[in-house]
């Protein structure tokens, strides 16, 4: 794991809320089948063990389980013989989470880091629960900060660190960081996997190429988390508003009605863009947002994909 970059709580911070266990446990099955049936090609877990498909067979050991004993080979050599079958495949899910300044912005029930935060964490629950691996890449700044693949308990420890460093300060963003990130992803993940970007994708350019790249050899997601008061300007005087990422600012009188008029369509044709590269590149959108139930609607996202590709 590299050296983290200068990361702070926002303020505001409010956490992803509680995940009802319950609604953690019926995505179990979506994201098994979401991780499992999309992939390219064959990914074995090294190794003999438990799975379904048979390895081989050979004579019976002291020590050896008994319910491995295969009854047509023991009565057909005329001594017991158990079977050894290919583990069920090791999925790998890669996690991106961009944590640039605009992700602390939120103005209903959390922060659009709030958000995120709550659907890495679920997504990585998941992800190693039948024995699977999760590594995370976060950016947002200059530079990245990589957890590697790991399971088991150990791999929610480290996520929950690395998700609690917080956000890339304001006036700190670097515009082609998860570009960066996703490129840096390609040339990780070798194997097919599932990988997950989670951003408000604002302020992004040259995703097209890493994103076709990564849909050419893994099952992608993009997360988009959005705040219902970037969809329009409201009218309230005149205000001084800042770029989190640049730190620029401008003031503006919202009063005028052609300027919220402008901005409006600007917000809609940017979200546009964002959807029709997602869809260009072969990735799945799903878009949660700062007022509404995240993890059910994320549940409902999960569900429906998985149950297309079965």
């Amino acid at each position: 794991m590299t050296s983290a970059p200068a990361l702070a709580p926002p303020a505001g911070r409010q956490g992803p809320g509680p995940l009802a266990a319950r609604l953690v446990e019926a995505l179990d099955l979506s994201f098994a089948r979401r991780a499992g049936g999309p992939l390219p090609g064959e990914h074995r877990a090294p190794g003999v063990g438990l799975g379904t498909e048979l390895a081989a067979l050979r004579a019976y050991q002291p020590g050896d389980d008994v319910r491995r004993l295969d009854a047509a080979a023991t009565a057909r050599t005329g001594e017991p013989h158990v079977r050894l079958d290919v583990p069920e495949r090791l999925v790998t899910t890669w996690l991106v989470l961009d944590v640039s300044p605009s992700m602390a912005f939120g103005t209903a029930d959390r922060l659009k880091a709030d958000v995120a935060e709550g659907a890495v964490r679920v997504l990585a629950k998941l992800a190693t629960r039948r024995g699977g691996r999760v590594a995370l890449i976060v950016c947002g700044g200059e530079r990245e900060l990589v957890l590697p693949p790991r399971g088991g308990r150990g791999a929610g420890a480290s996520v929950e660190r690395m998700l609690g460093a917080g956000v890339v300060p304001d006036g700190q963003g670097e515009p082609r960081s998860l570009e960066r990130a996703l490129t840096r992803l390609a040339r990780m993940a070798r194997l097919p996997g599932l990988v997950a970007v989670v951003s408000d994708f604002r302020g992004t350019d040259g995703l097209a190429r890493p994103l076709r790249t990564l849909c050419a050899r893994h099952s992608v997601a993009a997360v988009e988390v959005r705040d219902p008061r970037e969809a329009e300007l409201p009218a309230v005087g005149r205000l001084l508003v800042t770029d989190p990422e640049t730190g620029a600012q401008v003031d503006v009188d919202t009063r005028d009605r052609r300027l919220r008029e402008l901005y409006a369509e600007r917000e809609r044709a940017g979200r546009e863009a964002v959807r029709a590269e997602l869809r260009t590149a072969g990735a799945d959108h799903v878009v949660l947002t700062t007022d509404a139930p995240w993890l059910r609607d994320l549940g409902g996202r999960l569900r429906a994909l998985g149950g297309r590709r079965t």
